[in-house]
């Protein structure tokens, strides 16, 4: 019979590490060797009986089911497998980069992470998704069975209940979601004439907003040409050389700047010859570090600045907004625990006595085939046709008693 004491995590996270050192504890391969087979070998080595391996950019996790104790010395030898290459020094003190746990903690842990609540940047849902993604992996490798699979179910039960239930979720965190805000607070027209000035990293992100928002009148300068081609073809906007800013007369509304150029692109001088004789109020969003447009710009002419400070703070405060919601999260997910323990317990009764029904049979067939054969060739058509009905019926009561009283037996654990 399984036990929830032997639902264990082991699990290394940005909690315990930098992000670049994480990769460090992930498994490590020799040559073509496929994940599926390093984890089987894991299995193997370690008695585990089934496995979810999750790695992702700030954690990775061993989500496992096993009788073995997680002390030291086991993660020791653990992590010796998972990377023969980690120096002796770390192996030596592994319970400083390691967290673990174990029966309930470990479920605890596992719908808290489904649910985004020990993600680095709370309420994030991809962590969801990988984790749902490790499972699939899992099953059809055939790592996870039917405890891991009870779990599964269950840690995405609860999180959609969070999401749902809570505002984890809500309020954007990231520097180029608040700024595409910044913008549609404006309440701007999609009509409105916008110019990306940089086609880097973040204004490709900032350009994937604008397009799912149907803003269709851009325009992109970029010190390199080559280097816009795919944004603008991205987009269907036309590409520019950066130099050639100046002599934009006054034909947008917004401007998004961020470029590698650790210094003022727009300056005083510049945006005079942009605006020319407009005096309509302009927004522009300065998204590089350090800022790519002059102060005096701002103080002179009539625009509505946005810098990534700004920004930053905005998404201190709406990740405070989301920390609170965890108070909210927690109760849901005892709840959740405690429903799962119930069906696990159920679960587990259905295992035990799963071979009651051919036990029954078998008694049964012994009974009419062997014991009472020729006593009951001796009775009529009519009256064998009734004995075997009742013979029947016998069987599925007795089939039906102890499984009623198990799940009896569970609902009164539940409420205890």
């Amino acid at each position: 019979m399984g036990l929830i004491s032997h639902y264990k995590v082991i699990t290394v996270t940005h909690h315990n590490l930098q992000l670049n050192e994480i990769a460090n504890f992930y498994v490590q391969r020799s040559g073509n060797e496929e994940l599926s087979s390093a984890i089987d070998k894991l299995k193997l080595l370690f008695n585990v009986e089934e496995c979810i391996y999750l790695e992702t950019c700030n954690r990775v996790s061993y989500i496992i089911y096993t009788e073995e104790l997680v002390d030291n010395a086991f993660l020791k030898r653990f992590f010796h497998f998972i990377n023969p290459e980690l120096d002796n020094e770390i192996l030596d003190s592994i319970a400083k980069y390691v967290t673990c746990y174990s029966g309930e903690s470990a479920i605890n842990h596992v719908f808290e992470l489904a649910s985004s609540m020990d993600s680095l940047i709370v309420g994030e849902r991809e962590i969801f998704r990988q984790f749902r993604s490790a499972y699939d992996f899992a099953k059809e490798e055939g790592h996870a069975k039917d405890y891991l699979r009870l779990l599964e179910k269950a840690a995405v039960k609860t999180a959609k209940e969070v999401y749902h239930s809570t505002a984890i979720g809500e309020k954007a965190l990231s520097i180029v979601s608040l700024a595409i805000q910044a913008l549609k607070e404006r309440k701007l027209p999609d009509s409105s004439r916008i110019l990306l000035v940089g086609s880097g990293e973040t204004n490709s992100l900032v350009a994937k907003f604008l397009k799912k928002y149907n803003y269709a009148h851009t325009a992109i300068y970029n010190r390199s040409l080559d280097n816009a081609k795919e944004l603008s073809s991205f987009l269907n906007a036309k590409a520019y050389h950066i130099s050639e800013l100046s002599q934009v007369n006054a034909d947008f509304d917004v401007i998004f700047i961020c470029t590698a150029a650790n210094k003022v692109i727009i300056d005083f001088e510049m945006y005079k010859q942009m605006i020319g004789q407009d005096k309509e109020r302009k927004l522009i969003i300065d998204l590089a570090v350090p800022r790519n447009v002059s102060e005096d710009l701002i103080e002179q002419f009539n625009v509505d600045y946005v810098d990534i400070e700004r920004l930053r703070h905005k998404s201190e405060e709406n990740l405070k907004f989301r920390k609170k919601e965890l108070d909210k999260a927690r109760p849901i997910i005892q709840r959740n625990i405690s429903s799962f323990i119930a069906l696990f317990h159920q679960r587990n009764m259905e295992r035990t006595l799963a071979h009651i029904p051919a036990e029954i049979n078998n008694i049964k067939t012994r009974a009419v085939e062997s014991v009472y054969r020729s006593r009951i060739d001796q009775l009529d058509e009519s009256s064998k046709a009734l004995l075997m009905e009742m013979m029947d019926y016998m069987e599925k009561k007795c089939v039906s008693v102890p499984m009623r009283i198990s799940r009896e037996g569970v609902k009164i654990d539940r409420h205890n």
